[in-house]
């Protein structure tokens, strides 16, 4: 007798028992974020300069180290590079602890700190990468957008769960409570995946990762400026509340990720049931929407409205067009596939600082959600053609 197919919720128990190692990844992430700037400002006496680069340098070691957290997961299997990435946060933790011990020494404690940093940023593309592969190896390709989906959901709950808790505990036990924190979980991590049974490493062609970014390009550029709208709001809501002297920026940001979460919970079979291209269209002309309507606010209602509706649209747009992306390369690839794309949600927050920093110094702070939203369209624009392209 053929055996039966797996249900729909057997399938989400699988994906979300591997993503739970995001999960741990990115509370890890999340406890220091809002309390490192700070700390080098205020505890070390550096400037915010240097508070942002610190914080900025975990992002450029992700970025940096994509190309060999997708070989990694080709080549010696998912498990071995989230255990890999799980160790890396360990020693993470242990160092950002000895930069506490070391704060009457700024210079030393900053240079630990931050190669604290680096490494949590290797960690965070080798899980990342490792437990999305590991998703499509265990349920199967057909359910990439949910693999993703539920990856994302992870970290983005994940980093709204730790970054207030991070406040919480250096005001309760001290900045020296951030490295325990970080090296329990993780230890913790490592513990838990010890006797989870991996999936077996895909054999075939190996494509260069470069050959892989080129098929991936096209699909990772429309997702690049699609996010710069994400990493906009993210980064300057508090500073464009100030500008309008408005209070409770911080709701604007639990709007946004409450309804993102929702619409990947809700919605996520809409990929699959309508195509990559057609979900990443119709979110995209939401996010559009969102974007305007921030630009545009006359009130806090009116903003919160438009996070809302930036956070519903974008939701979809990694995984739709992710499914796309994947199909460009064979599975024995797909970690290096995964990686070259993520590459380019990395790039996006990487550059959405500068550049809507350069516009809010030039046209002032309401212009930057204007901006974002041009370039959610030239997105739409992208995604049509390479929509018309396949078809």
């Amino acid at each position: 007798m053929p055996t039966a197919a797996p249900s729909s919720l057997s399938i989400t128990l699988q994906i979300v028992s591997i993503v739970f190692y995001t999960f741990i990844a990115f509370i890890c992430i999340g406890l220091p974020i809002a309390v490192i700037p700070s700390y080098v400002h205020e505890q070390l006496g550096f400037s915010a300069v240097v508070a942002g680069i610190t914080i900025g340098s975990q992002y450029l070691a992700t970025l940096l180290s994509r190309p060999m957290a997708g070989r990694m997961s080709d080549n010696v299997g998912t498990k071995r590079a989230i255990v890999l990435g799980l160790s890396g946060i360990l020693v993470s933790g242990v160092l950002t602890f000895f930069s506490t011990l070391v704060e009457s020494m700024p210079a030393f404690s900053l240079g630990i700190l931050i190669i604290g940093r680096l490494l949590l940023g290797v960690a965070q593309g080798l899980i990342g990468v490792g437990t999305i592969s590991w998703c499509m190896g265990a349920v199967g390709t057909e359910h990439t957008a949910r693999s993703i989906s539920w990856n994302g959901i992870a970290s983005y709950g994940a980093i709204a769960i730790g970054a207030p808790l991070g406040v919480v505990m250096v005001a309760e036990y001290g900045y020296t409570s951030l490295g325990i924190a970080l090296s329990v979980l993780a230890a913790l991590g490592l513990v838990l995946i010890r006797n989870k049974p991996s999936v077996p490493v895909v054999r075939g062609e190996r494509l260069p990762f470069w050959a892989v970014f080129g098929r991936i390009a096209p699909f990772g550029a429309s997702l690049c400026l699609a996010s710069i709208g994400y990493g906009t709001l993210t980064t300057f809501i508090t500073l464009y509340y100030l500008n309008r002297g408005w209070e409770g920026a911080a709701y604007c940001l639990t709007v946004f990720g409450v309804c993102f979460i929702l619409s990947r919970l809700v919605f996520i079979s809409a990929i699959s049931r309508f195509g990559g291209f057609t979900a990443a269209i119709a979110c995209m002309v939401i996010e559009t929407l969102g974007l305007t309507l921030l630009w545009l606010a006359p009130t806090t209602g009116v903003a919160l409205i438009g996070a809302g509706l930036t956070g519903f649209g974008l939701s979809l747009v990694y995984p739709a067009l992710g499914v796309e992306a994947i199909k460009q390369v064979p599975n024995s690839s797909r970690g290096a596939g995964l990686s070259a794309y993520a590459v380019f949600f990395d790039l996006a927050l990487a550059i959405a600082g500068p550049l809507m920093g350069a516009v809010a110094l030039n046209l002032g702070y309401g212009w930057i959600f204007f901006c974002a939203a041009l370039l959610s369209v030239s997105a739409l624009g992208l995604t049509l053609l390479l929509k018309r392209r396949a078809y």
